[in-house]
């Protein structure tokens, strides 16, 4: 599955949530998130619209490796 090209960063926060992420705070341009599902889970999302490709696929491949999952599974549970 490939990585969308156009996610913003409050759209992917939003994503974010059905995992059970919230923001913690926002510094700058950046929202730090974090998650107590599987064990506490710290990410920064940038605020950017849109969030360049390779940043969004470092962002999707560390919640899959927390999430134990393939980033494609994490793709469509997700709904991006």
């Amino acid at each position: 599955m490939k990585i969308p090209r156009d996610c913003t960063g409050p759209e992917l926060a939003r994503a974010l949530g059905k995992f059970g992420y919230t923001i913690e705070r926002q510094t700058g341009s950046h929202m730090i998130m974090t998650s107590t599902h599987s064990g506490q889970h710290h990410v920064t999302v940038p605020n950017h619209r849109p969030i360049k490709v390779g940043t969004l696929q470092s962002v999707l491949k560390v919640v899959a490796q927390h999430h134990k999952m393939p980033i494609e599974q994490l793709l469509r549970e997700l709904g991006l």
